[in-house]
């Protein structure tokens, strides 16, 4: 594992270019047919982003003794199921986005077509890295650890709550509503990193593992607190996409249901619940508190 010595920032930026170097190296070669598409997919992946879920991955495997080679592949993994999400969401079919992390969308800087196609291949290749390498000690656990992934990314998970989202568009939700949309749109993929990152060391007990999926799934509904906050007071260039988005589409936002002064007081609820969450790890779970003061806290 990287030094338990190191502050967060350095840790963190370490876990970033580690990831980067390990995720140019499982993605497909631009010098490979089909070309076009292989440039895409690293396109949409590669040269950005602040790379969350896979700090989560590696927060998660330090408390139970992981290797940074298991957790490399686990956090490529999500990460790429993440680009392919984005990729398809800046769609015109779908939010219609010419910006994202700073640079043109992929649709904008190729086609409609290739991006399409880029999101498909980088889904199925999330699960050809997922399965192609040995993540955990136990096959049955590698298996649990694809059914996890499969079902955050699918109908019960990140596409269903996407389709929630579109058809909530100009409509007024309550906020249990509004909770359930982003527990399955934004939460379940959050969820799934910590879970596959606790899989891929020590075992946990039953009891451990429901503290910290409890701890995962508020941590989860707080990214999306923060990000619809965001949404409205940051800028384009600070946030790297489109700013006001959500309010320009009436969609319905934590903001617009409770007002920026009680979404921030939900974002501190939310963090005070999953630090609780937390508590019967103590020093080992360090790395995941952190984390979760910087979803909380981040600034873009």
């Amino acid at each position: 594992m990287m030094s338990a010595n190191n502050d967060f920032q350095t840790w963190s930026f370490a876990i970033q270019q580690q990831m980067e170097l390990t995720l140019g190296a499982v993605l497909p070669s631009p010098a490979v047919l089909p070309q076009r598409l292989h440039e895409a997919m690293r396109y949409a992946v590669l040269g950005g982003g602040k790379r969350v879920r896979p700090l989560l991955v590696f927060a998660a495997g330090e408390l139970v003794e992981a290797s940074v080679e298991r957790l490399q592949y686990a956090g490529s993994a999500l990460e790429m199921i993440h680009a392919y999400s984005l990729v398809h969401d800046d769609m015109p079919c779908m939010d219609d986005d010419v910006l994202r992390r700073g640079k043109p969308t992929v649709h904008v800087e190729f086609d409609e077509a290739t991006a399409l196609l880029a999101g498909d291949a980088l889904q199925t290749a999330a699960f050809e890295v997922l399965a192609g390498h040995k993540v955990c000690d136990k096959a049955e656990d590698q298996v649990a650890m694809l059914k996890i992934l499969a079902n955050a990314s699918g109908a019960a998970g990140m596409a269903g709550g996407q389709a929630i989202d579109l058809a909530s568009v100009g409509k007024a939700l309550t906020l249990p509503e509004l909770e359930h949309m982003h527990i399955l749109k934004t939460g379940a993929l959050i969820r799934a990193s910590v879970l596959l990152g606790s899989y891929c060391g020590t075992p946990l007990d039953g009891g451990q593992r429901e503290r910290l999926d409890r701890f995962a799934k508020l941590i989860g509904l707080a990214f999306q607190v923060v990000d619809d906050i965001l949404d409205v007071e940051a800028d384009t260039a600070t946030l790297g996409k489109t700013a006001g988005k959500d309010a320009a589409n009436d969609k319905p936002t934590y903001v617009s249901l409770l007002g920026l002064k009680e979404a921030r007081e939900r974002a501190a609820e939310l963090e005070a619940s999953a630090l609780d969450a937390l508590s019967v790890f103590g020093e080992r779970a360090r790395r995941l508190r952190e984390v979760a003061h910087f979803i909380v806290h981040r600034a873009f």
